[in-house]
């Protein structure tokens, strides 16, 4: 089965270098990782290409003009890109156990979609991973807030893994489907401009086409970097767009992940 890495990305390098470090040492690689860029400086451009050159894996750089927050449309131009048929995909402040793609690759089945958990790393710890480039995860490291998220027990994590229709905790910052799924959806809601709700609104309509989440603990695990809170302005408008797909159940959203692909065919 291959398997496409997307890591999401706006105006930080630095972190994103610890991401595709992490990614590009994997015990399982992806197949290709594709870095979903929000319309970053050139400095980010500069850094993926560098990695690109000497990584064992395709690396592809899928940039898009920076008019605002829109992470909904810059992830659905890379799942277009993807040539995998299963899509990993993750924030660029994420640094990934070196376990991160075998498991949830091994987790993965048909009509669900795998929500993983995160671990949090504090303030000082994130500025000295920065300096040192330490992509490690352990319970134990310095600075790690909820150190059962950093627990992998494989055998644990498949017996955990049942199907829910809640959405409570649903985060697009690790979270793994079928791109066929993520397609019969229209992908992410790009309707959704500004921090918030989008990775809700995309789960709901993969709910309500049969696609059920599986929550994954003690597997697929990766360190959140700390970052100041984004800026939540848009919360009202883009609850109201979840609220509608929510009432109406919505399976496909008319602004969608199409449009790249009739891109690709024509």
């Amino acid at each position: 089965m291959k398997c496409s890495l997307v890591i999401t990305t706006y105006n930080w390098p630095e972190a994103l270098e610890l991401s595709l470090m992490s990614a590009l040492r994997q015990t399982e690689p992806p197949d290709e990782v594709i870095v979903a860029d929000d319309g970053s400086r050139p400095d980010t451009a500069e850094l993926v290409e560098r990695y690109r050159r000497s990584a064992p894996v395709p690396v592809v750089h899928v940039w898009q003009e920076d008019l605002g927050f829109r992470a909904a449309a810059s992830r659905n131009r890379a799942i277009a890109a993807a040539c995998g048929e299963y899509v990993v995909i993750v924030d660029g402040d994420m640094v990934l156990h070196c376990d991160f793609i075998r498991d949830h690759k091994r987790l993965a089945r048909r009509k669900t979609f795998i929500q993983g958990s995160r671990v949090m790393v504090s303030e000082e710890a994130t500025r000295e991973r920065l300096l040192s480039k330490d992509i490690g995860i352990s319970p134990f490291g310095r600075g790690i807030g909820n150190r059962k998220s950093a627990l992998r027990l494989p055998w644990l994590a498949g017996m955990l893994a049942r199907t829910t229709e809640h959405l409570r905790g649903i985060r697009s910052c690790n979270m793994s489907f079928f791109r066929e799924d993520c397609i019969r959806v229209n992908g992410f809601n790009e309707d959704f401009t500004g921090w918030g709700r989008e990775d809700s609104e995309f789960a709901v309509r993969m709910l309500n086409s049969g696609v059920l989440r599986r929550n994954v603990r003690f597997s697929a695990i990766a360190a959140h970097l700390w970052h100041r809170e984004n800026a939540r302005q848009s919360l009202p408008e883009n609850d109201r767009l979840l609220e509608e797909a929510i009432t109406e159940k919505r399976v496909r959203c008319p602004n969608g992940i199409d449009k790249y692909l009739e891109k690709q065919q024509a």
